[in-house]
Parts: C-alpha cells; sequence; structure tokens
C-alpha cells in the first residue's frame, strides 16, 4: 500500500475551497484501489489542509490522478489551494507508544 499526502495552502475564498474538496474527496474515495481518505485541518490557522489517502498500490492512485474527472478537481482545487504532494510507502506500523506501554 501507499499513501498519498497532500498539504492545501488555501489562497482563495474558503468555503468555495471547501465545497471543491468535498467534491473531490467524494471522487477519490469512489475510485478502485482506494482504501480509504481522510481531510484533516491544521489547529489554528483556518487556511492549511493536509490530505491523506490510502492506495492499494502506486499504480490505483496515479490511474486516479490521471483521469480526466481528477484532472477537472485538480484545476479547480489549484486555482484556490497551492498543494504540496508526495506519495509515501509504510516502513512500519503498529501501535502508538502510550498503547503499547499500556500493554506491559
Amino acid at each position: 500500500m501507499v499513501t498519498f499526502v497532500n498539504k492545501l495552502d488555501v489562497h482563495g475564498d474558503l468555503s468555495e475551497f471547501l465545497a471543491v474538496k468535498s467534491r473531490a474527496a467524494r471522487f477519490v474515495r469512489a475510485q478502485p484501489g482506494c482504501v480509504s481518505h481522510q481531510t484533516l485541518r491544521l489547529v489554528g490557522p483556518a487556511n492549511v489542509y493536509v490530505e491523506l489517502s490510502v492506495w492499494r498500490d502506486a499504480a490505483a492512485h496515479r490511474a486516479a490522478v490521471t483521469s480526466e474527472g481528477f484532472r477537472d478537481l485538480a484545476r479547480d482545487l489549484a486555482e484556490l489551494a497551492t498543494p504540496e504532494t508526495a506519495l509515501y510507502e509504510t516502513v512500519t506500523e503498529g501501535a502508538p507508544a502510550a498503547a503499547a506501554d499500556a500493554t506491559r
């Protein structure tokens, strides 16, 4: 599995950004190979968001983001926010340290 991380610095209208982001999230969740998707907002400034989507593999992610439907959504988002994107692979997995300490 791979995880797509997208930091978005909103420079346009926030309510318009949230509407477009909602459409993009629905699109991503419906794509073959998408395991999960979530959007986080930075505590404090309301204009910084992080999108996390987990994919079965890089090929599934690539197919989704190169589709015509996604390109249209990405173009709409780019008018409202500056993206900083990357694709990550899992190195380690496990319970948070507090949970691991509780089992000892």
